[in-house]
């Protein structure tokens, strides 16, 4: 007998929590709108050659491959060893790719500077853990067709402003640029075909710090003279001054001869930012920075709060995404707040949402008054359930009161509505 849980690394949600998950993406929806963003929709499942176009990152190691229809036996076997002429759709493991897809399907309808919200599910073959699902919601907003700095300072202002609302105030944005990591790597003598390795290492510097991180770079067999001058970087003496997010900061953190042009795009999204904010710069540079997707080609971010010691979002600058279905580069940049790492932290003020009653009514009432009470009610703009009246009210008005109810009025034939007494729950 097929088993009742819910697959591995998925999960079913009970009313309550479904209703506290809308709530949650309500205040993002009403914000990321607020902030001139239009949602948009896109299928959960796209072509298998879209999906592992080499432009996914790991992820794509990890997509749900459907497959296709009205293969028979003797196909499956001869097509074994060939994933692709088993499989021709697979469900989207984020929103970026589809979203690259949605704008060169339709880009003759939207404006030439085009801000996208999507809001939705997304599935990965992880291996279940805590905090870790198979299927889960993002929460992404995009502009396409801003090359300026501009856009970054857009989505930060956003980003921020929505955990905000969310009354996750204090939220901080660590900021680093993909062609700095290049220009630094270029400096050191790191060769272009032993960089991608090297990231993956220079990624694990929070955790293995930089005795560790030399370490593994010289077991990996990097450039010696390379790994040498990164170390000496590493180790350089340094003054204790804090210094606010700017040029000096951004040129303090890194070794000379990093393009210039690169330290002023940064600049240019902190002055954008301290515009937007009356002056504030919640932006830590951080030159080593690097989020694992391979399809950023410039700014890109991570979203830190002080209640946690994990990153509640990011993303970056993916120019060179949309240009592989058009054949011609499209600037690109999006940001993704982490749902299912907020939701739990986010403490919802009940005082704005509608009353909600349950109506206890005893066997006898005709079906005709109950349905009239509960229709006056809803005019006036309450939610209502009706319940008939148990041998054991604690355990319904209990169980009412976990599924969001507020109040609950006794009914018996013939009450009126002004007869009506609601009484809280709780």
């Amino acid at each position: 007998m097929a088993s009742v849980n819910a697959p591995r690394g998925m999960r079913d949600f009970l009313p309550a929590d479904k209703a506290r998950r809308e709530r949650v993406l309500a205040v993002i929806r009403e914000r990321y709108r607020a902030h001139g963003f239009d949602e948009i929709e896109t299928p959960v499942v796209e072509e298998y050659a879209r999906l592992h176009a080499g432009i996914g990152g790991d992820n794509e190691k990890l997509a749900f491959n459907i497959l296709r229809r009205g293969l028979d036996a003797e196909a499956v076997r001869a097509a074994a060893d060939d994933q692709s002429a088993l499989t021709d759709l697979g469900l989207r493991y984020d929103l970026t790719v589809p979203l690259a897809r949605f704008y060169a399907t339709n880009r003759g309808e939207l404006p030439g500077v085009f801000r996208s919200i999507q809001i939705a599910p997304v599935w990965r073959a992880e291996r279940p853990q805590k905090g870790r699902y198979r299927q889960f919601m993002q929460c992404d907003i995009d502009i396409i067709g801003d090359a300026s700095a501009r856009a970054e300072a857009e989505l930060i202002t956003a980003s921020l402003d929505t955990l905000a609302a969310l009354s996750l105030e204090g939220a901080t944005v660590r900021i680093n640029d993909r062609r700095a990591l290049d220009g630094m790597l270029d400096v050191f003598g790191f060769a272009p075909q032993e960089r991608p390795g090297v990231l993956i290492t220079i990624d694990k510097l929070d955790k293995i710090g930089p005795s560790g991180v030399t370490a593994e770079l010289r077991e990996r067999g990097a450039t010696p003279d390379a790994v040498d001058a990164f170390e000496q970087f590493l180790n350089r003496p340094q003054t204790l001054e804090a210094l606010p997010y700017g040029e000096a900061q951004i040129r303090k953190a890194l070794p000379e001869g990093v393009s210039h042009e690169v330290v002023t795009h940064l600049v240019g999204i902190g002055d954008s930012v301290a515009a937007a904010r009356g002056g504030e710069v919640p932006l830590l540079f951080d030159p080593f920075l690097v989020r694992g997707m391979g399809y950023y080609t410039g700014t890109i971010f991570e979203l830190a709060h002080p209640s946690v010691s994990y990153s509640l979002g990011g993303g970056g600058r993916y120019d060179g995404m949309i240009g592989r279905f058009l054949g011609q580069e499209v600037p690109a940049v999006g940001f993704s707040i982490g749902f299912e790492r907020i939701v739990d932290l986010v403490a919802l003020d009940d005082a704005g949402a509608a009353p909600s009653v349950v109506l206890v009514h005893d066997k006898d009432v005709p079906v005709a008054e109950l349905l009239s009470l509960k229709a006056q009610l809803i005019a006036e703009g309450s939610r209502v359930r009706l319940e008939q009246r148990p041998k054991n009210m604690k355990a319904l008005l209990e169980r009412a009161e976990a599924d969001g109810y507020t109040a609950f009025a006794s009914v018996r034939a013939g009450t009126t509505r002004d007869a009506l007494e609601l009484k809280p729950l709780g």
